[in-house]
């Protein structure tokens, strides 16, 4: 086919073409910036840091780490994104999931290596960043398609359940450990007594408290005669004014001297930039991280990408996976050299930035800044806050990741769906996270294999009074004696080429009348080798059976890959640009014996 004039062939696929601008989006999203970009991601930054306050202090202590950590979690790293990453309302950080897997991973490394918690959590953000900023220059942020939603849903839910029973130990009182639903049972069996009851007492305000504002809050403000923009900062804040009551509370009535567990001295201070300690076997630890470390970075990845996606489609906006990847491998290197543990983006906190109007990433740097402040002048006015109040936090923030409706939705639509959600939930709350992941990772993988490797192929005919060929079980149609019509729903590759075969020959073999088969190839998008000598086999016993094999409908790259081989030279019938034409010209051929296919 000729060319237009003034292009050739490669002009025809766009290519990308990477910049400065790709690759530090700062540079185009600042040469615009203005008064009213600062007012607005001044603004959505101060009622970010409302909730991330809380938030953070709470996924440090979720993560195993000190409160202070969670300070660190949110500076530097929400910084270094703003740098490099895509996202304009992305809100980086700690978040419940990737706080739960890290503690679970480091938990793990640490029983059985007897390295340092702190220093571990540390390397495996440092290792999470390395790996994903790798992943952004080698653009591989199609990777993210390997782990179904099936399998996310599935993993998210049961790690949901056990960053909830996590916190049982601060909310309750009681030393149990959940790092899976039998060892929680047996913490549990092995109480010699039940809750402390001033520390439930604490947490079940904490939470009653958090949920009615989270619930009921805002409406009740609307109805008292608030504005909306009031109404609303007040909603988002409310975590923040709760924890400071409960402190207040705490400092009054002295729950640390009633035995309530508080958060403490809090050291004040900006972090230091530092490698994390690789023990006495560097090289063992590493590896021990290294498998946590690659679905860590996997979930985060695919979590903050979504994220960023449903944010950037609210405003008709472009986000590069790359890109983010190079921005969150470069935010985990960031946490890891200020001693905290790994992060990613937030929804509940996009959400918020987003509804508060942040027009760049910039508010993630005044975000940042603010943080600074509080953790250089305000942590000591931390030492009083109960650790219930804390788990209640994360409690009332970990029910936005439960998705027990979708079990059902996916059971209705696709069994071997639900398998690989079902088996992902499971293991993930009966084994561990890590686990759980590697397991709905590897299940969906195989499922799809087998799935794919038993195409559907149906024998087709013509509608009448039309060009168009459908299912002959599906359709009433028009069939001509003496030619099968075969459409292959799959492209074909090593795992269904031997189904293929055995098809062919399961139908010739019930159809002894067949003189001419027609391979329909509208769904077929890809020949591997193996299928190209499944398809030689087919051809040379059909020929041997006196049966011309035939193919329509052939894509352009299938048929140009094809000409490289000598299929077509060998093939016994002819390929058809339309599986109609094929079947005219059997039908010609009938009526006129004289005439040649």
């Amino acid at each position: 086919m000729a060319q237009p004039a003034g292009r050739t062939p490669c002009d025809a696929t766009p290519r990308m073409r990477h910049t400065l601008k790709d690759w530090l989006p700062i540079v185009q999203w600042g040469s615009r910036y203005d008064r009213s970009t600062l007012v607005a991601d001044l603004t959505a930054a101060a009622i970010v840091t409302l909730l991330l306050i809380p938030q953070s202090l709470a996924l440090a202590l979720l993560a195993g780490m000190p409160a202070q950590t969670g300070l660190y979690a949110s500076m530097l790293p929400i910084v270094v994104y703003a740098l490099l990453g895509s996202s304009h309302q992305l809100a980086t950080g700690p978040t419940a999931l990737r706080s739960i897997m890290s503690a679970s991973a480091v938990g793990a490394v640490v029983a059985s290596t007897g390295a340092d918690f702190l220093a571990t959590s540390a390397l495996l953000a440092l290792m999470c960043g390395v790996i994903m900023l790798a992943m952004g220059l080698l653009r591989l942020g199609f990777v993210a398609s390997f782990l179904s939603h099936p399998v996310l849903t599935g993993f998210i839910s049961a790690a949901g359940l056990l960053i909830a029973a996590s916190q049982l130990k601060y909310f309750l009182g009681i030393p149990i450990k959940a790092g899976n639903v039998p060892e929680l049972l047996g913490s549990l069996q092995a109480l010699p007594a039940g809750p402390h009851m001033p520390t439930a007492l604490t947490g079940l305000a904490g939470l009653a408290l958090l949920y009615a504002s989270r619930r009921w809050l805002k409406s009740l403000l609307l109805s008292a005669g608030l504005g909306q923009g009031v109404a609303d900062l007040l909603h988002k804040a409310a975590p923040l004014f709760i924890l400071i009551g409960f402190i207040a509370l705490s400092w009054a009535m002295d729950l640390g001297g009633r035995g309530v567990a508080v958060v403490g001295k809090v050291p004040s201070g900006l972090p230091s930039l530092s490698l994390p300690s690789w023990g006495d076997a560097p090289l063992q630890l590493v590896q021990a991280l290294l498998v946590p470390t690659i679905l860590i970075s996997l979930v985060g990845f695919i979590e903050s990408v979504s994220v960023s996606q449903s944010m950037a489609a609210k405003r008709r906006e472009r986000i590069d996976p790359d890109a983010e990847l190079r921005g969150l491998g470069a935010a985990n290197i960031a946490a890891g050299l200020t001693g905290a543990f790994s992060v990613g983006g937030s929804f509940s906190r996009s959400v918020v930035s987003s509804d508060a109007d942040a027009r760049t990433p910039a508010f993630g740097i005044f975000t940042a800044a603010i943080l600074a402040i509080t953790a250089l002048f305000f942590t000591p006015a931390l030492f009083h806050l109960p650790q219930a109040v804390l788990a209640a936090t994360i409690m009332v923030a970990v029910h936005s990741l439960l998705d027990f409706g979708s079990f059902a939705r996916t059971w209705r639509y696709s069994r071997i769906d639900f398998i690989a959600m079902a088996l992902t939930f499971v293991v993930t709350l009966m084994v561990d996270i890590v686990s759980g992941l590697a397991t709905g990772a590897v299940v969906s993988i195989v499922l799809h294999l087998w799935r794919s490797s038993r195409p559907h192929i149906a024998e087709v005919g013509r509608v009448p009074g039309t060009e168009h060929y459908r299912n002959i079980l599906r359709h009433e149609v028009h069939t001509m004696p003496g030619v099968m019509g075969l459409r292959v729903d799959e492209s074909l590759y090593f795992a269904n080429a031997r189904y293929l075969e055995d098809h062919v020959s399961a139908q010739m073999a019930s159809h002894p009348d067949v003189t001419d088969l027609v391979l329909q190839c509208t769904a077929v998008n890809d020949i591997d080798a193996s299928a190209l000598e499944s398809l030689k086999t087919i051809n040379a016993r059909l020929r041997d059976a006196a049966v011309r094999l035939h193919l329509s409908e052939v894509k352009g790259p299938v048929m140009d890959r094809l000409k490289r081989s000598d299929l077509l030279d060998q093939l016994s019938g002819q390929v058809f640009l339309t599986h109609h034409q094929a079947m005219t010209a059997m039908e010609q051929a009938r009526s006129d014996p004289a005439a040649a296919i």
